[in-house]
C-alpha cells in the first residue's frame, strides 16, 4: 500500500479524498499508526495481524510468558477516551493494553471533563495527547477520529488515534476481531476464501458491518448476503464499494431462505440509540431473528456471530451450540487488539521471535 505524508496536506483537501484514497495517510513507515478506516488493511496486513494475535494469546498462557508481554510497553500511555456508552470494547482494549504492560486512563463521561465549560471536543483530545502515547476514541460523532489524526500531524506531538468506533461510520478494530474470529473458525476449512458470509439485522446503521464488508473484500470469491428488512437495508456506498471491488453481494430481507447456504451468520442488533425521541421503528425485526429451530436448518460447519450487546436477536439457547462463537469472537477482541497496539509500538518482532523460543 503506498504510503503518503498527512502532514502535507490541509484539512479540507484531506477531508474531501474518498475514505479509500484516506486510507494510506493513516500508515506511518510501513506499519499501521493511526487506526481510522477498515480500508487500511490489505490480505497480507490481515493476516500478519492475526499470526501475530495467535502468537500473544499462545504466549500468554504461560507466567512466564504473560511477564514477558507485560515488559514490551510499560514506558507507554493509553488514554481510552469514550464519551459514547461502552462496555466490550472499552474493557477489551482496557484488557490488551494491560497485557502489554501500558498504564491506562480513561474519560468516559464529559460532564467530569472540562466541556462541560465550554472546552471543544478536539481541544479535549488535543489535552490528553499532552499526557498519553496513544488515544483510543469511541464517539458518536462520526468523523472526530479522523478529524484529530490529521490535527496531531499538524502537532509538535502527534500520537496514535485508534478509531474504536465513530458514530454511523466505522468501527475498523471490531471488524478485525471478526476477521480474526473466521481465520480461526474456518483455518482447517480453506479459510475465509469462497465462504458465504450472511449478515442480518439492522445494517443501515450498524458500523461493524460497514467496516467487515469491506475487510472481506480481500479475500477471493468470498460471498455477502445482506438480510434486512428494506428501511434498514445496508447502505448503497458500501454496496458501491463492493460493485467496484468485483465482490459478489446480493440484498434481500429472506432470513429463512439465506440460512442453509451461509458459512457464517452474523447477527446484529436494532441500532434504535440513533432514533429521533418518539421516532416510531423503522421496522419490525422479529422475523430476522436467530431462533432455535433455525440450528436445524444451518450447516454442521457453519458459525455463527454477533458483535453483542445483544438484545432478542439471539436466542439464548443458542449459545450451548458449539456453532455460536460470538463468545469466543468477544475474547478475540482482547487478543487483536493487544496485536495491533503491538504492531502500531513495533513490538510485533519481538513478540514473534519470543514465541520461537
Amino acid at each position: 500500500m503506498k504510503q503518503f505524508d498527512l502532514s502535507a496536506m490541509g484539512w479540507d483537501a484531506f477531508h474531501a479524498l474518498s475514505v479509500t484514497e484516506k486510507a494510506s495517510y493513516f500508515d506511518l513507515d510501513g506499519r499501521p499508526y493511526n487506526v481510522i478506516v477498515a480500508q487500511q488493511f490489505d490480505r497480507a496486513r490481515l493476516e500478519e495481524l492475526g499470526t501475530l494475535a495467535t502468537a500473544i494469546r499462545r504466549v500468554a498462557k504461560t507466567e512466564d510468558g504473560m511477564a514477558f508481554l507485560a515488559r514490551q510497553l510499560p514506558h507507554k500511555r493509553a488514554m481510552l477516551y469514550f464519551t459514547q456508552p461502552s462496555s466490550r470494547t472499552f474493557l477489551s482494549f482496557t484488557a490488551a493494553c494491560q497485557i502489554l504492560g501500558m498504564p491506562v486512563g480513561e474519560v468516559r463521561d464529559t460532564a467530569t471533563s472540562s466541556e462541560v465549560k465550554g472546552e471543544s471536543r478536539e481541544d479535549s483530545v488535543r489535552t490528553f495527547s499532552s499526557y498519553y502515547d496513544m488515544l483510543v476514541m469511541r464517539e458518536n460523532l462520526g468523523g472526530l477520529a479522523e478529524k484529530m489524526a490529521w490535527v496531531f500531524a499538524h502537532s509538535d506531538r502527534p500520537v496514535p488515534i485508534i478509531n474504536a468506533g465513530s458514530g454511523k461510520d466505522q468501527h475498523p478494530t471490531q471488524a478485525l476481531l471478526d476477521i480474526y474470529t473466521l481465520q480461526r473458525s474456518f483455518e482447517n476449512r480453506g479459510g475465509i476464501d469462497g465462504k458465504t458470509i450472511v449478515f442480518v439485522g439492522d445494517l443501515l446503521r450498524g458500523r461493524t458491518v460497514r467496516s467487515l464488508a469491506w475487510l472481506l473484500a480481500n479475500y477471493r470469491g468470498v460471498r455477502q448476503r445482506f438480510v434486512a428488512p428494506p428501511s434498514l437495508q445496508v447502505a448503497p456506498d458500501i454496496l458501491d464499494l463492493l460493485k467496484r471491488a468485483g465482490v459478489d453481494y446480493e440484498v434481500s430481507d429472506d432470513f429463512e431462505s439465506a440460512i442453509p447456504g451461509a458459512d457464517a451468520i452474523y447477527m446484529t442488533r436494532i441500532q434504535d440509540e440513533w432514533d429521533q425521541p418518539g421516532q416510531k421503528p423503522l421496522a419490525n425485526i422479529e422475523r430476522f431473528s436467530f431462533r432455535v429451530e433455525h440450528l436445524q436448518r444451518m450447516r454442521a460447519d457453519a458459525v455463527l456471530l454477533h458483535p453483542f450487546p445483544r438484545r432478542q436477536e439471539i436466542a439464548v439457547e443458542v449459545d450451548r451450540d458449539p456453532r455460536a462463537m460470538y463468545w469466543r469472537q468477544m475474547r478475540n477482541g482482547m487478543w487483536i487488539r493487544a496485536a495491533l497496539i503491538a504492531e502500531i509500538f513495533g513490538r510485533d518482532q519481538v513478540i514473534r521471535d519470543y514465541r520461537k523460543t
